[in-house]
């Protein structure tokens, strides 16, 4: 069994050596970066194997800059989630080595840039409508060095398409559907599967779908074993747990 690298072990001996000064590693066993209006958590990615995620929403563009800042600084993947589009040009011109998703509403480090798994996560949506948070969910997977395949606008009312595509679904080792209206294709393809499955139920439907209260509830009473269900719209939570599964099992 391969020896587990001690990040704390390191740095001890690098100061040792003389490799690293004393206010170097001060800085780097920081547990987070005081911004005034912020503290970034720099020991996310010790604790739970990703750095810290900022949720673009209700921050100002000085905010995103600065929080921004300190991650780079400490050589972290960066990814921004629910960021409109005034503020992704402010920032991809202030920092132009990263790249904005316009559908996911996302700000991130190049996706190509980053490794991948040989494993995937199957990104199953039920119609253009909700794309915005299937890529959410997908982007999300991709910049935690997950590899995707998307199966788009598969929904029940044209069930045969997902029947197409079915055998690919299966060989993905998570499965991520996201549906609006009364949320059927999360049971479905939860029948069909052998791995886990995450539901995320989205806020697209007329009058009674009460902006998703009905497809999130329609997902929770599944009688298909083997799914757990996001909260509405929360494509990022869905890309997250199911990265997370796949990063274990190649951990393995």
């Amino acid at each position: 069994m391969t020896e587990k690298h001690d990040p704390i072990e390191s740095l001890l001996k690098a100061v040792k050596h003389n490799t690293l000064s004393i206010d170097e590693a001060k800085q780097q066993l920081s547990h987070y970066d005081e911004l005034g209006f912020a503290k970034i958590d720099l020991h996310r990615k010790k604790r739970q194997g990703f750095p810290e995620v900022i949720f673009g929403e209700g921050k100002t563009k000085a905010q995103l800059i600065k929080i921004i800042e300190s991650l780079l600084k400490h050589n972290e993947i960066i990814l921004i989630t629910r960021i409109d589009k005034s503020k992704a040009n402010a920032i991809i011109a202030h920092y132009p080595q990263l790249e904005y998703h316009t559908i996911a509403n996302i700000v991130c480090t190049p996706i190509d840039s980053i490794e991948k798994t040989e494993h995937y996560a199957s990104i199953i949506c039920a119609g253009t409508s909700d794309l915005p948070i299937a890529e959410e969910a997908a982007i999300t997977t991709e910049v935690m060095g997950v590899s995707v395949q998307r199966f788009y606008d598969v929904g029940v009312s044209g069930i045969h398409r997902l029947f197409a595509h079915i055998e690919a679904i299966r060989k993905g080792k998570v499965s991520i559907v996201i549906a609006g209206m009364e949320g059927a294709l999360s049971s479905v393809v939860s029948g069909l599967v052998d791995h886990p499955l995450y539901s995320v139920p989205t806020s697209i439907g007329y009058g009674a779908n009460l902006e998703g209260v009905t497809t999130l509830l329609a997902m929770i009473n599944s009688c298909a074993p083997g799914t757990s269900v996001l909260n509405i719209d929360n494509g990022f939570g869905g890309g997250y747990n199911a990265a997370m599964i796949v990063k274990m099992i190649e951990s393995h």
